[in-house]
C-alpha cells in the first residue's frame, strides 16, 4: 500500500436498493457513510436531513430513527426505523439506492472514493415505471451522469446534498429547493 492509499478501504455496498413496482422517483445518493454501513440502512447518521426532507417533500410525519419515541413513548429500535422508513418510501411511490456499489474510500468521505464499481441500476429501472431521477448532491450527480445515465435514458435532478456536511443549506432551504424540483404530489 503506497501513502496515498493509506486511510482507504474497499467497501461493497453491503445492502438492497428499495424499491417496487409502484416507485417513480429514484433517489440516488453517491455510497453508504460509515453510520449507514454499520446499520445496514440508507442515511444512518441521524443529522442527516434526507428523512426530513423526503418526509416533508411526501407531505407525511418524519420517520422514527433508532431511539426516537414512538406513539407508545417506547424508542424505537433500528428494526421499526428502518421498517417505518421503508413504509414512507414505498407509500410515497420513492425508490432509493446509491451510484456506487462498490468503491475504494475513506471513512464516509466522498471526496475519497475512487476505484468506482457502479450499481446495477437496471435492477430498479427494469422493475418499477421510474419517471425522474434525483440525485443527492454532486458527487452522486457526477456519478451518475458518468456511469448510469446512458444505461437508463433518464437526466437527474442533481440536488443539494442532505449530508450534514452541507452547512452551507439550512433544513427549510433543502425542504425547498426539493420540492420544487421533483413532481412529489404526481406520485
Amino acid at each position: 500500500m503506497t501513502a496515498s492509499d493509506e486511510g482507504y478501504q474497499h467497501i461493497e455496498h453491503g445492502f438492497e436498493p428499495v424499491f417496487d413496482q409502484r416507485s417513480r422517483i429514484l433517489v440516488l445518493g453517491s455510497f453508504p457513510s460509515v453510520l449507514s454501513r454499520a446499520n445496514a440502512f440508507y442515511y444512518g447518521n441521524p443529522r442527516n436531513r434526507f428523512w426530513r426532507v423526503t418526509a416533508a417533500c411526501l407531505g407525511v410525519p418524519v420517520p422514527p430513527n433508532e431511539g426516537d419515541p414512538l406513539a407508545s413513548g417506547e424508542p424505537a429500535t433500528l428494526d421499526a426505523s428502518i421498517v417505518a422508513k421503508l413504509a414512507m418510501l414505498l407509500n410515497g411511490g420513492v425508490a432509493l439506492w446509491d451510484v456506487i456499489e462498490s468503491c475504494d474510500i475513506k471513512g464516509s468521505s466522498d471526496a475519497s472514493i475512487k476505484n468506482v464499481v457502479p450499481a446495477h441500476i437496471e435492477r430498479i429501472t427494469d422493475a418499477a415505471p421510474i419517471k425522474q431521477m434525483i440525485c443527492n448532491g454532486g458527487t452522486a450527480g457526477r456519478l451518475y451522469k458518468r456511469y448510469l445515465q446512458e444505461r437508463t435514458g433518464l437526466p437527474a435532478i442533481v440536488l443539494p446534498s442532505t449530508s450534514p456536511a452541507n452547512a452551507a443549506w439550512r433544513l427549510e432551504r433543502l425542504v425547498e429547493r426539493w420540492r420544487q424540483a421533483a413532481d412529489w404530489a404526481a406520485l
